[in-house]
């Protein structure tokens, strides 16, 4: 009875330490960036997307998002558990794909001199986590759940390593993306996630 008690106490005892932890993701292929040097604020002219991953959910897996550029993906960057990363970009209609077990997509409308925000939610998959990503509305971004979420999360940016896992791998991202953006586009437009122009800030 005591040395089942002992390996209770061992299990309960390292289940804790992962829930203390928070379950923060190994940043790989991207560098961290301390919070006191970070400064995203948009050009003239031009705007930010932060894609944000506040969820603890599949902490060991990694998600990457890519704009897609002339029918070609262009890496925006890798995101970890618990990190978050600023995209510069151009005012205008643009397309965005995460990548795990799954592709998925979203369209943004973008307006110049904005900051806009994204979720890049994971979700329980077959084999590993899958991702979705979630635009968030301009009325969420007041909210404290959103606060705590911004501030819980590290930011990261891309280094020449992050192009090279993407050149590596993009075998695998495009066949994703043959295989899951056609079912994309078979959902009605009204219904597909959208980070409308009203949305930033």
């Amino acid at each position: 009875m005591q040395r089942q008690l002992r390996s209770f106490s061992i299990i309960l005892t390292i289940v804790l330490a992962f829930l203390v932890s928070g379950c923060v993701g190994t940043v790989k292929n991207m560098r961290e960036v301390p919070a006191d040097k970070a400064s995203y604020v948009p050009e003239s002219g031009k705007s930010v997307i932060v894609f944000m991953r506040p969820s603890s959910l599949g902490f060991a897996v990694q998600s990457s998002v890519f704009e897609i550029k002339d029918n070609k993906p262009e890496l925006v960057g890798i995101v970890a558990a618990k990190t978050k990363l600023a995209y510069r970009v151009n005012p205008g209609k643009r397309l965005f794909m995460s990548i795990g077990e799954n592709a998925d997509f979203m369209a943004a409308d973008i307006q110049p001199n904005k900051t806009y925000y994204v979720y890049v939610s994971p979700r329980m998959g077959m084999w590993k986590a899958r991702f979705a990503l979630e635009p968030k509305l301009k009325a969420d971004l007041d909210k404290a759940e959103f606060k705590s979420d911004y501030d819980d999360c590290r930011w990261v940016e891309t280094i020449p390593e992050s192009s090279v896992w993407a050149r590596d791998n993009m075998p695998s991202i495009e066949s994703k993306r043959a295989d899951y953006y056609p079912d994309w586009l078979k959902i009605p437009e009204a219904e597909r996630p959208q980070l409308r122009a009203e949305d930033g800030r």
